[in-house]
Formats: C-alpha cells, sequence, structure tokens
C-alpha cells in the first residue's frame, strides 16, 4: 500500500495583536542586534506593528497611514530604514535607528490601486523607487531620497494593459541596466528597460488581474498569480524575452501574495480560500497546503533562515518553519 501523505504541519506560533486586518508582511534581519529578525506587519486600519518573534509581542506600533490600510513595507539596505505604504496615497520613510521610530521624509503617491511599490539599491546612501504613476497605466521611478524623478513608464496607448498591479525592480549580474518588472489589469507582465523607458518583451499570463509576481533572476525564472485558478511560471532568455514555461491549476481561485524563498528551493502563495499553498520552485511540485486562516490570506513573507509568515482578515499572522534551509 502507497504511503499516506503527511498532515500539513501547524504553525511553530501564532501573532494576535494587529487589532485589523493583516495586509502587508516584511522581515527585517539582523536588526537591533537580536539573533531572530524583527518581523513587520501593515494593517488595514493603517498600524505598522515591530514584533519581536523572541517575545512573540509588539515591541513598537507605527502611526504614519491615518487609519487607511498599509499595502507594502520594505526596510532598506544601507541601514534602518523602513517605507511603508498606505492607502492614503503617502509612502513614509521612517527612522527605525536606536529605539526611534520617526517619519524622516514621504513622498506623495497619485495613484489610488492596490499596487505596492519595489526598491532597488543604487549604491551606499542612493536607491531607486518604483510605484504606480498619474496616469492609470504609468509606472513613476524615482531616485530616492533626493526624490528626483527618473522617468515616467507608459505603455503605448493601444497595449491597454491597464492598471499596473505588482512591480519587482532588478538588475541583471552582467548588466548595470535597471529592470522592471511589472504586472498589468490585462493579465500581463511586462519587462521594462528602465534607463531607455521601452517595453523589451511582454507576455500574457493570465486572464484576470496578475495580484502577485516573484522573480529568481539566478534562474531568470519568475513565478505570478492572479485572480483566476492558476500560478503561471516564465522564463527570460539572454535576449530579454518572456516566455510563459507553464501553468499550475489551482483548487481554488485567487492568489494575493506569492514569494520565493531566498534559498530557492521553494514558493509560498496566498490564497483568497484562506490557504496558504507551498511549491517546489523548481518543478512546481505541490508540497504542502496549510489551512489555519479563517479568512482570505492577503501576504506571505520569507526569513532569509527560511521562516515563513503568513497574514490574513482574520487579523492573525501565523509564522511557519517548513522544509529548513539547509
Amino acid at each position: 500500500m502507497a504511503t499516506p501523505p503527511l498532515p500539513p504541519p501547524d504553525p511553530q506560533f501564532v501573532l494576535r495583536g494587529a487589532q485589523s486586518a493583516v495586509h502587508t508582511l516584511h522581515f527585517c534581519e539582523g536588526a537591533q542586534g537580536q539573533g531572530r529578525p524583527l518581523l513587520l506587519s501593515g494593517s488595514l486600519r493603517g498600524l505598522v506593528h515591530i514584533w519581536s518573534l523572541q517575545t512573540r509581542r509588539v515591541v513598537a506600533t507605527l502611526d504614519g497611514h491615518g487609519g487607511q490600510c498599509v499595502t507594502w513595507l520594505q526596510t532598506l539596505p544601507q541601514g534602518p530604514q523602513l517605507l511603508s505604504q498606505g492607502r492614503d496615497l503617502k509612502l513614509c520613510v521612517w527612522d527605525l535607528a536606536e529605539g526611534r521610530n520617526t517619519v524622516v521624509d514621504s513622498v506623495l503617491l497619485e495613484s489610488v490601486g492596490f499596487c505596492r511599490g519595489s526598491v532597488l539599491a543604487a549604491g551606499l546612501q542612493r536607491w531607486m523607487l518604483a510605484v504606480p504613476g498619474r496616469g492609470i497605466d504609468e509606472v513613476q521611478i524615482l531616485e530616492m531620497p533626493s526624490k528626483t524623478s527618473v522617468c515616467s513608464l507608459k505603455p503605448e496607448a493601444q497595449a491597454r494593459l491597464g492598471m499596473p498591479m505588482c512591480l519587482q525592480l532588478w538588475q541583471a549580474d552582467s548588466s548595470p541596466r535597471p529592470l522592471l518588472l511589472a504586472g498589468y489589469e490585462d493579465g500581463s507582465v511586462a519587462l521594462w528597460d528602465v534607463s531607455s523607458r521601452k517595453v523589451c518583451s511582454r507576455v500574457s499570463c493570465h486572464t484576470e488581474p496578475v495580484m502577485g509576481l516573484d522573480f529568481d533572476s539566478q534562474e531568470a525564472r519568475g513565478v505570478s498569480g492572479s485572480a483566476e485558478k492558476a500560478l503561471a511560471v516564465w522564463s527570460l532568455d539572454e535576449q530579454q524575452a518572456l516566455q510563459v514555461r507553464g501553468t499550475h491549476v489551482l483548487t481554488n481561485p485567487g492568489i494575493a501574495d506569492v514569494k520565493i524563498r531566498p534559498d530557492r528551493k521553494i514558493l509560498a502563495t496566498a490564497g483568497w480560500d484562506h490557504r496558504v499553498r507551498v511549491f517546489h520552485w523548481r518543478t512546481m511540485k505541490p508540497l504542502a497546503v496549510l489551512a489555519f486562516h479563517s479568512a482570505t490570506v492577503h501576504c506571505v513573507a520569507f526569513a532569509d533562515d527560511g521562516l515563513l509568515a503568513t497574514g490574513s482578515g482574520d487579523q492573525r499572522i501565523s509564522v511557519w518553519s517548513l522544509y529548513p534551509c539547509t
């Protein structure tokens, strides 16, 4: 007889106290001299909570978005600074050094959409920021911290891509030119050359808006999820042409977020069906279905050590240790 599959594990622990739906998560590595990373969460009511994974309690609460949903969090590589993006059309830059929790700068956004920003380090003190732009289909690129506008990336009118839904800035090892992957409302993924402001390639991956994407630059492969019942896996060749490699049909429609673990062994998806699904990244073999949450899972995040955090409309954050990093 075949051995029955092992039941999915329970979370290592659960964080309660977000007080509203959790819409974004981010691990802050090496923070404040702690052995374990801090976990940052952004909530529907506009609060950012900083959690200690040692005490499993909130160590600080940041209130900078006037009660409007926090949709994206990102720490900057060059120091203890945090970016938080909210539905109040504001992106806040926080100073977290030496226990401080103060807004030191902000960027006014021009789009009310759900699209999260993306950053790319451009030296010790400079970084590039991609955010949705003024036009419905536009992406704005800024140099920070000067807030200098680098360019606006606007598709040709006849393309009719709709709104940008998710963004990822990156740089190939072989070239200093910054590139942007953008998932659009029409279900396509486009690769932009930021310097030339041109689309290098575009591919139709989904029949519904792209809700989340992640890209493995070492393997030149990416994955995206949408409002439909499928994940798309695509690749980028040496001529910078995107190509769909395959689709993985899901049980239920709706992927809110997708992340590849830093060691590029597994990936996790956040589902509208309250489930987190875990796949082997190279083969896309399904490995686990985590059925802990009782509402939409809005976000997933991996720490460098492989820890997985998932945030949901049920106001809980679950933390999992799955297939440990070798």
